[in-house]
């Protein structure tokens, strides 16, 4: 298993597993993981993650992806 970080959009696909930071959870930086619905972030490259809508409905910045 891989893990790649999560600021270049091109990476990032809807049905992908990745690992998030919740705004919620940020000055913990407690990780949640789930797959990705929709990419809410329009540019190709963000420092702090790509935002996602998780299939759970919850969102956040992508930390790393997940690769088998």
């Amino acid at each position: 298993m891989t893990f790649m970080d999560g600021q270049n959009r091109a990476e990032i696909t809807p049905g992908l597993e990745v690992g998030i930071v919740l705004k919620a959870d940020q000055a913990s930086g407690r990780i949640t993981h789930g797959i990705v619905q929709d990419i809410l972030t329009n540019s190709p490259f963000h420092p702090r993650g790509i935002k996602v809508r998780l299939t759970s409905g919850e969102v956040g910045r992508v930390r790393h992806i997940i690769k088998e």
